[in-house]
């Protein structure tokens, strides 16, 4: 692996979800032969930091529902870097995201257009319906892009949510690339496929839920975590 090669990807925390990331963090490691950073985004320690000081929002459906606009910031790297929600599950190595990518592009995401399926989703937190749902939740950020230097903590603490999830701060749209949709697979929304996807996202809840044991890839979850676990106790024997 070269220099050119190594990854950066941030995970959205989420106190109520510590097992979800855990496991996508995990999952993240195995396939990628631990050649990527992973790093949590904890809004508290952000807070702490002074990089985060928005109000609490209390109808947030997750920690990480705007911090996550800080990973550039936090990357301090050129090139390319990955934001993810801790509800995911990588069955591929992530840097394959990387191949193919257009210098000139100032963010790539699965350019998703649908409806949700469920008006509740993970701990009976309300769905909520938008332009652009779902782009936001795996991003690859192209760090040396003015539209990406400009995303700063100032902008990030001031800006509207709607502004932040629709990239309406990229300038414009030619600048959004398009990935495969099995780079963003949202389990529950789409039919499933013949083809494994290289990311399953458990956007309406996963196995770690008692609601939702019996989603599509419940297995695949169930295994990783297993794997996870398996590995803590023995570090910790």
């Amino acid at each position: 692996m070269t220099e050119k090669d190594f990854l950066k990807v941030f995970v959205g925390y989420d106190s109520r979800e510590d097992i979800a990331w855990q496991v996508c963090r995990h999952s993240l490691l195995r396939h990628s032969g631990h050649e990527v950073a992973v790093v949590p985004l904890r809004q508290k320690v952000l807070r702490e930091l002074g990089l985060y000081q928005r109000p609490l929002d209390k109808m947030a459906s997750t920690e990480f529902s705007l911090t996550r606009f800080l990973t550039p910031y936090l990357a301090a790297t050129s090139g390319w870097v990955v934001f993810c929600d801790c509800d995911f599950l990588f069955t591929a190595d992530v840097r394959g995201v990387l191949e193919g990518l257009d210098s000139s592009k100032a963010v790539y995401c699965v350019q998703h257009d649908y409806t949700p399926s469920f008006d509740i989703k993970m701990d009976n937190r309300k769905q909520t319906t938008y332009p652009r749902k779902n782009w936001s939740s795996f991003m690859v950020f192209n760090c040396d892009h003015p539209d990406v230097k400009a995303l700063t903590p100032d902008v990030v603490n001031s800006a509207t949510p709607a502004f932040l999830h629709r990239f309406d701060w990229v300038s414009h749209d030619d600048a959004i690339g398009a990935l495969d949709l099995d780079w963003n697979f949202l389990e529950g929304e789409y039919p499933k496929p013949e083809k494994q996807p290289r990311v399953i996202h458990y956007t309406n809840g996963g196995p770690w839920f008692a609601e939702w044991q019996s989603v599509d890839y419940a297995d695949l979850w169930r295994a990783e975590c297993d794997l996870y676990q398996a590995g803590d106790a023995q570090r910790a024997a």
